[in-house]
């Protein structure tokens, strides 16, 4: 898990209040989504544009 873009406290506080809130279902954790999201867009800049 090392390759992943954990952001820091201070920037969670200042997204959270875009999170969407939960409905009865509990909610995934938000910093691992935003992490797998930044690994896949750091992927997909390295990769050479004629690849796409």
């Amino acid at each position: 898990m090392s390759d992943l873009y954990w952001l820091t406290d201070e920037q969670m506080a200042k997204l959270s209040p875009f999170f969407p809130k939960s409905h009865g279902k509990p909610r995934v954790d938000d910093r691992r989504v935003l992490s797998g999201i930044r690994r896949i867009q750091a992927v997909v800049a390295t990769v050479p544009k004629w690849r796409l």
